[in-house]
């Protein structure tokens, strides 16, 4: 078999990465070129790396990010009361793995969203799963889906996702249908998987927003057990970027 045929059947059998690899090896110098043990364990490192790729890809695609957002990019100013390390440390996703809950408050405008975007961005790219919904949006799919008769599917789809980030708590008015369906996605998740909550109310005032006393302690019980809570402060963080740019014009 010639190296054209045997870089064909790589492609056939969706071996993209090796068979790059092995197209980049084959104009190398004589010389220059592999022992046969090297060349296998080259060839498996880039089809290892050429799939972990297409995954992050295809996981940040189907997460259906608000912001493009990134941890290197997080400004950690002093006004802000956001601590770095606290930043660093749930970066490394290892909270997803133990199923904690991260629940980000502040005022408009002040990087909440921005912030719970980056985690899920780094979650992404540890090949973990994840789903972005602002609650408007959830809210509508849940009473789509119910209407369709796909509502058990997608609340399983979102069982499985192993980061859910709901975009906007308390912003909506709930009804008692949806209080119920949001007791299942919890109750569903609870310490199997991770949910990140940006909310401009202060998580003392959800109680309230949920206005039910029993599916309130419910819902609740099962959020704060194990959660690492960020309250940003300052001024609108876009007001702010505004002020910059018409200062350097």
């Amino acid at each position: 078999m010639n190296t054209d045929q045997t870089l064909s059947q790589m492609r056939t059998l969706k071996l993209s990465g090796m068979a790059q690899a092995y197209q980049t090896m084959l104009q190398m110098p004589v010389n220059e070129q592999l022992t046969a043990d090297l060349l296998i364990a080259q060839l498996i490192e880039a089809e290892s790396l050429s799939r972990s790729h297409k995954k992050m890809v295809g996981n940040i695609k189907a997460a259906k990010f608000r912001y493009q957002a990134a941890i290197e990019e997080i400004e950690f100013i002093q006004e802000r009361n956001l601590d770095k390390n606290t930043i660093l440390r749930l970066a490394n996703t290892s909270f997803i793995k133990r199923g904690e809950n991260v629940l980000i408050t502040g005022s408009t405008g002040c990087g909440k969203s921005y912030i719970a975007s980056a985690l899920g961005y780094q979650a992404c790219q540890m090949g973990l799963k994840v789903a972005y919904y602002s609650m408007s949006k959830l809210l509508q799919r849940l009473q789509l889906s119910k209407g369709d008769g796909s509502l058990i599917k997608e609340l399983a789809k979102i069982e499985k996702v192993q980061l859910l980030i709901l975009d906007d708590w308390g912003m909506h008015p709930l009804d008692n249908q949806t209080k119920l369906y949001l007791l299942q996605i919890i109750e569903d998740r609870h310490g199997k998987s991770s949910t990140i909550i940006t909310s401009q109310l202060p998580v003392a005032a959800w109680f309230e927003y949920i206005n039910e006393p029993t599916l309130a302690d419910a819902i609740l019980d099962r959020l704060l057990q194990q959660a690492h809570r960020i309250e940003i402060k300052g001024e609108s963080m876009r007001k702010r970027k505004k002020l910059q740019e018409k200062q350097l014009q």
